[in-house]
């Protein structure tokens, strides 16, 4: 046969071994979420004290966005973006409250309900703290928060505090609280408080509220929590592992009540915890002057206070970090971690101590920056740290992004050509949010510069512009009641037109009433 005669065949024979080329795995999605966790809370972020291997682990193979926020420093409003991938502008979910019953717009749907609807299998475990017709598809039922009202459509025989406390009962022998123990409102074990906790030294808990408890959880570490949602994922990875799957863990902390159990409690002396840098700043001029009562505001200022709630914190975000591991390992073994993308990020951060402060609400770093660590092997380069701003909005389009899903209509936008270096961050804002009056209703940085602003144009609120680069712990407003603030207009002109043109490409009804709020005020409130 002539050698020429020979070249349909050859051709022929290779486009045979094209076409038997077995197609890419599909891309399964495993996403942890933390709640009340700040950006500085991980080791890889430059934390002298804390230790997070199994994160460190995370962003080394990775990505990490050293200035992620959050789209509201409150649970429910933040996690509805994440979710969703529309601003509280759009889906209107301001509060906490009423979460079961809040209506969306039909259609708003979560990434999970997209890829879902595209053939994934797909279970949540952990806390649901979002409107619960966006829970509605997954394959098993997922269990809402708290309370015995069960939310329409709900196939759920419990919520998930129930099923913790049935868990507890039948798994650890009855433990009464000894003398000076307490037991939180709700709580299912007595803990031993420190001095910051609003009943130390009383024989019975007066009012308990989450948000001012804090102790040694006298629960064994194995049955805490944590441990059970995580337990509860690494069931579900086994009957996931064939693919694909979307995969969520809503671990609670390091959210208050601020307890965890040994060895976590003891891991991090106080003693050798720093100060944050603004526990003692003034607020004269910030937004946030009237943020605290004076009792309050006393004990969030007494220095071994606050390296006690940090010792505590810490060790709640440690706990995380171990079973991160143990789920990190899995994945390993089951031979899923080069197909699965891993996102890990928080729903807000925690003020813990910066400013005199605690708790959320507001828009100081502590409080309203989070962590954000991606990684798909081979797609994701690893040890890649993304400086540009972004936030809660951009995770909707990242995740379909990176799972090969068609576009779907969003306010943010994928993160994907930053990862990839096709993008310069250039000209890139993150804004938050928040339905108040009194304090600022709207954030806006470029990375640099952040700016705060009232929500209309007769708020109460005093407006805030900060030079993150040279006063990172936000202890000068440049604008307010500082006498020089005239020096400054040009460039709180600048941001608030990001701001203005950010409410203008989602047709927000605040639009006109920001515009007309002068950008420095007469006098200050």
């Amino acid at each position: 046969m002539r050698r020429t005669s020979l070249l349909p065949l050859v051709a022929l024979f290779a486009t045979g071994l094209l076409c038997a080329t077995p197609a890419a795995k599909p891309v399964n999605l495993l996403f942890i979420m933390t709640d009340q966790q700040r950006w500085d809370a991980l080791g890889c972020a430059g934390n002298p004290v804390l230790k997070t291997p199994n994160l460190d682990r995370l962003a080394a193979e990775g990505a990490r966005f050293s200035k992620f926020y959050s789209a509201c420093p409150v649970c429910v409003p933040a996690r509805t973006v994440i979710l969703t991938g529309h601003a509280l502008e759009s889906n209107h979910v301001w509060t906490n409250l009423n979460v079961t019953t809040s209506e969306l717009p039909a259609a708003f749907l979560s990434f999970d309900q997209v890829l879902l609807r595209q053939g994934y299998r797909g279970e949540y475990y952990g806390k649901w703290h979002a409107p619960y017709q966006l829970a509605l598809d997954y394959t098993r039922p997922v269990r809402w928060l708290n309370g015995k009202s069960r939310p329409p459509g709900s196939k759920a025989d419990k919520s998930d505090a129930d099923a913790y406390r049935d868990y507890v009962r039948k798994n650890v022998p009855a433990h009464p609280a000894a003398s000076g123990q307490l037991r939180q409102k709700n709580g299912v074990w007595p803990y031993t408080p420190i001095p910051l906790d609003e009943n130390f030294g009383k024989a019975a808990a007066v009012k308990p509220s989450q948000a001012e408890a804090y102790g040694r959880l006298d629960i064994p570490a194995e049955h805490s929590s944590t441990a059970y949602t995580a337990k509860e994922g690494l069931e579900a990875l086994e009957r996931l592992k064939d693919g694909p799957f979307t995969l969520t863990l809503s671990l609670d902390p390091p959210h208050p009540p601020m307890m965890v159990s040994e060895p976590y409690y003891s891991r991090y002396p106080p003693d050798r915890i720093p100060l944050p840098v603004s526990l003692a700043d003034p607020r004269t001029n910030s937004p946030y002057a009237d943020r605290a009562k004076s009792a309050e505001d006393a004990r969030y200022r007494e220095p071994q206070n606050i390296r006690q709630m940090t010792s505590i914190y810490y060790g709640m975000v440690t706990e995380v970090d171990d079973w991160v591991g143990k789920i990190l390992h899995r994945l390993d073994e089951l031979g899923l971690t080069q197909n699965t993308l891993v996102v890990f990020t928080s729903d807000h951060g925690e003020e813990l101590g910066d400013h005199g402060l605690h708790g959320k609400f507001v828009f100081h770093e502590g409080s309203v920056r989070v962590p954000l660590l991606l990684r798909l092997p081979g797609v994701i380069p690893a040890r890649t740290v993304i400086d540009a701003p972004a936030s809660h909005l951009d995770l909707f389009a990242t995740i379909l992004d990176y799972l090969g899903q068609a576009p779907r209509p969003t306010e943010g936008g994928s993160l994907r050509p930053l990862i990839d270096r096709r993008e310069s961050g250039a000209g890139r804002i993150a804004v938050s949010e928040w339905p108040a009056a009194q304090v600022p209703g709207f954030m806006v940085t470029d990375g640099r510069w952040k700016f705060l602003f009232g929500r209309t144009a007769h708020a109460k609120s005093l407006d805030a512009l900060y030079d993150l680069a040279n006063d990172p712990h936000e202890l000068n407003n440049l604008i307010g009641r500082n006498p020089d603030r005239e020096r400054h207009r040009g460039e709180a002109t600048r941001m608030k037109t990001l701001l203005t043109d950010w409410l203008a490409r989602l047709h927000s009804p605040l639009l006109t009433t920001v515009q007309e709020r002068p950008v420095i005020a007469r006098s200050a409130p």
